[in-house]
């Protein structure tokens, strides 16, 4: 699939809804049902992870079961039809569909961020509009990054027209927009200041490409959106910039990306204790006992366990600082939501990183071999924590801590 037209049939709709099939979602209503909704599609997605990431397998099917189950809809607010789950129970879900494939679980990432920015700055009727085209089963995917031009990265301007808005531009690293009904872009208006326009699929002027050719995350599609003088009415721009300065925009961003590392450090690991419990022995001299009663796995493992253990208690605390921050969105709770979620996303980072990497070492040379593909937790770990990377994380805890300085509330943060 090398060039995808997002017109995806003949518009015969208005210009601001979804020319693309829509399949019907249920509908829940409380955590309860969002958790037991997501662990019984993960069981579903987990099978064939492996295959669709060796030969490269796009999981529409699978999108369809998890937004078809009303997962999509989970942080609508329940005034909107919405579950309007805690941001904790976010987290979890995300943690969950993580460790049955990473790709699916990232997918989803930009769609609760959209979720969250429609819910609190979108005007009544885009709220009543986008909002009730979730809860129908719509997935929104992003085309945020500039591509870099021949005069550098050059901000994509949603600039007003006497008809509504238009934009021209290129985007890179667009995760889910293959996949979306709406494609939402951020750029700038004339004013400077950080807009987004939502694009309903099959709009005239809208093209994606599947050109990502990562070694992880490999089935994320996040390739290339390209915009031809896309017409847009006023019902499509949001000034996303009152997100950042009003909400716990950032917070709310990073903590899907804490979940997804959550869950492929809980995937690395159940992988690593199935295998040991199915195998005699590993590469080791002939004296040497079982690795399940060998003191040094025994140490190591009981190690990743505990780090998951503190990582998760750690993403409960973030995505209830996050509820905070929504419930009373001052400067003083922003800021909180932010650095719990950044302290989270050190942890989730290092031990995705490290269970991964752990599961050879602990499992030996056979769990190397092809059939098992254990390499793609690895590869997921390695590729996904490179999302706004952990060392800066480090520095606004810190600075914090030292001289009071509170985060400002951003998409890496």
């Amino acid at each position: 699939m090398n060039a995808v037209l997002a017109s995806v049939t003949k518009r015969q709709q208005p210009a601001h809804r979804t020319a693309r099939a829509v399949q019907a979602a249920q509908v829940l209503r409380s955590d309860a049902e969002v958790l037991q909704a997501a662990r019984r599609i993960a069981g579903l997605i987990a099978e064939g992870s492996a295959e669709r990431d060796r030969d490269r397998i796009l999981p529409e099917p699978e999108l369809d079961l998890v937004s078809g189950a009303g997962l999509w809809a989970m942080n609508v607010p329940r005034e909107h039809g919405g579950a309007g789950v805690s941001y904790a129970t976010v987290a979890q879900v995300f943690a969950i569909l993580s460790a049955a494939d990473a790709s699916i679980g990232q997918i989803q990432q930009n769609h609760n961020s959209a979720v969250f920015w429609l819910s609190t700055i979108g005007t009544a009727a885009q709220k009543d509009f986008f909002l009730g085209e979730i809860v129908r089963g719509c997935r929104f995917g992003n085309a945020n990054t500039d591509a870099p031009g021949k005069q550098g990265v050059q901000p994509t301007v949603i600039a007003r027209t006497a008809r509504g808005h238009v934009l021209s531009g290129e985007k890179i690293y667009a995760t889910g927009a293959l996949f979306a009904h709406y494609v939402t872009v951020i750029g700038q208006n004339e004013a400077g200041e950080k807009t987004v326009a939502v694009i309903p699929a099959g709009t005239p002027g809208l093209s994606i490409e599947d050109d990502w050719q990562s070694f992880g995350q490999r089935t994320t599609a996040s390739g290339r959106v390209r915009f031809d003088r896309v017409e847009l009415p006023d019902l499509c721009v949001l000034p996303i910039h009152r997100a950042y300065s009003e909400q716990a925009m950032g917070a709310v961003s990073q903590l899907s990306h804490v979940g997804i590392d959550l869950g492929i450090a809980q995937a690395a690991l159940d992988d690593t204790v199935r295998f040991l419990r199915g195998h005699s022995s590993i590469s080791q001299p002939e004296s040497s006992p079982r690795a399940v009663v060998d003191p040094l796995v025994i140490v190591q493992a009981g190690e990743i366990q505990i780090r998951i253990h503190a990582a998760e208690a750690m993403t409960q605390r973030a995505g209830l600082a996050v509820d905070a921050a929504i419930a009373e969105p001052d400067r003083a709770l922003r800021a909180a939501a932010s650095l719990a979620v950044a302290e989270a996303k050190v942890l989730t980072s290092e031990v995705a990183l490290l269970a991964s990497s752990k599961l050879f070492e602990l499992c030996g040379t056979r769990s190397a071999q092809s059939p098992h593909a254990f390499d793609r937790h690895w590869r997921n770990a390695r590729v996904h924590t490179l999302h706004d990377p952990v060392r800066h994380k480090y520095t606004v805890v810190g600075d914090h801590l030292l001289n009071g300085i509170l985060p400002e509330s951003a998409g890496a943060l």
